[in-house]
C-alpha cells in the first residue's frame, strides 16, 4: 500500500463505526419531472442500511453549446448517449435544516443564481444531491440529538455523512449514463467541507470545487470561532493525526479549485496561507503544480459572480 492510500485509510478509520462499504445499494424512483433544461428524478436510496436517503438526480434535457461546441442532449431520443460527466453536489448547512437537497434545484441566499441543477445541465453535466443526516427529508431529529446518540453507539456524525457521500459515488458509477472517469464534487460551506473530504478519501473524484470553507483547524482555534460550525464538524482525535492541509494533500495530483472570502470568519487568512503553502508543495511533489488553485476575494461567506465564472471554467476544463 502506498503512503497516500495508507493515510487515506488512516483518516477513514477515524470516522467511527461505519457500515460495510460493500453492502448492496438499492434505489427506488419516487417521481420524475420535466424542467426546461433537465429531467429530474426524485430518488430514495438505501446507502447505509440504517435510514433511507432521499436524493435528486438531474440529467440534461436540451442540446447545449459550451464554448462553441455542440453537446448532444443526455435524454434526447430513445437511446442514451455516451456516458456523461456528473457532479456530486453537496448542500450547505446554514442551520436551514429543511432545505437540504432542494439547494441543488433552488439555490440559497449565499449562492449565485441560477441554481446549479440548471447551470450544470445546460453544460451537459448530470448532478446528484442527497439529503445528508439532519437535513431535508431527514430532518426529523435535531443535529445535537443525532450527534449524541451516534456518539453513544461509537459512531461519528461527520463519519456517517461522509459514508453516505462515498456510497452516493458508488451509486453514480452504477448508472449507465454516468462516465465514471468524469466525476466532480462541489459545495459551499458544509458542502465545501464535504467536497474536500470526499476528494481526499475517494480517488474516483476527478475534480473538486470547495467554496468558502477550506478551514484550517488550528486557525479556527486561534481565532476562537469553533462555534461557527455545527456539532457535525467535529471528529474525535482528528487533530492528533491530521491537519486540514494533510487531508487535502491526499487529493493530489487530482484537480482542486478552492475559493475563499478574505472576510469570512470560517476561513481565517493565516490558515488559508498555511494550507496554500502546503498544498503547493504537495502538488509540486506529485508532478501537477497547476492542478491546485486557491482564489481569494474580498467578500464574506458567499459565492460571488466572479467565483461562479471561475468554477464553470474549471468544470468545463476538467469534466468536458
Amino acid at each position: 500500500m502506498n503512503s497516500r492510500n495508507a493515510r487515506a485509510k488512516e483518516l477513514y478509520a477515524m470516522l467511527g463505526d461505519l457500515p460495510e462499504r460493500d453492502r448492496p445499494i438499492s434505489c427506488e424512483t419516487m417521481a420524475e419531472e420535466e424542467h426546461p433544461a433537465y429531467r429530474l428524478e426524485k430518488l430514495m436510496l438505501d446507502l447505509n442500511g440504517i435510514e433511507r436517503v432521499p436524493a435528486y438526480f438531474v440529467k440534461p434535457k436540451v442540446p447545449i453549446s459550451v464554448e462553441g461546441t455542440k453537446v448532444p442532449s443526455a435524454v434526447e431520443g430513445t437511446k442514451a448517449p455516451a456516458p456523461w460527466p456528473v457532479v456530486l453536489y453537496n448542500h450547505a448547512h446554514g442551520c436551514e435544516y429543511g432545505l437540504g437537497k432542494e439547494e441543488l434545484l433552488h439555490g440559497r441566499a449565499a449562492i449565485q443564481q441560477p441554481p446549479y441543477a440548471e447551470v450544470l445541465a445546460r453544460r451537459g453535466i448530470c448532478s446528484l444531491c442527497i439529503d445528508t443526516w439532519c437535513f431535508g427529508e431527514r430532518s426529523g431529529k435535531t443535529e445535537s440529538e443525532i450527534f449524541k446518540e451516534m456518539l453513544w453507539n461509537g459512531r461519528v456524525l461527520w463519519g456517517m455523512m461522509i459514508y453516505d457521500s462515498l456510497r452516493a459515488v458508488d451509486y453514480l458509477v452504477s448508472r449507465e449514463e454516468v462516465d465514471a472517469g468524469r466525476i466532480g464534487t462541489l459545495g459551499l460551506s458544509m458542502g465545501s467541507t464535504m467536497a474536500w473530504w470526499l476528494a481526499a478519501l475517494d480517488e474516483r473524484i476527478r475534480a473538486c470545487v470547495d467554496i468558502c470553507c477550506l478551514t484550517d483547524f488550528q486557525a479556527l482555534i486561534e481565532t476562537r470561532n469553533l462555534d461557527g460550525h455545527g456539532m457535525y464538524y467535529f471528529v474525535p482525535g482528528l487533530l492528533k493525526r491530521f491537519s486540514t492541509a494533510d487531508i487535502n494533500s491526499l487529493t493530489a495530483p487530482r484537480a482542486h479549485l478552492s475559493l475563499a472570502g478574505n472576510f469570512d470568519r470560517l476561513t481565517p487568512p493565516a490558515g488559508l496561507d498555511r494550507i496554500d503553502a502546503q498544498l503547493r508543495k504537495a502538488y509540486r511533489k506529485a508532478g501537477a503544480p497547476g492542478a491546485w488553485k486557491l482564489l481569494r476575494y474580498d467578500v464574506g461567506h458567499q459565492e460571488t459572480a466572479a467565483m461562479r465564472a471561475e468554477i464553470l471554467r474549471f468544470l468545463d476544463k476538467q469534466l468536458l
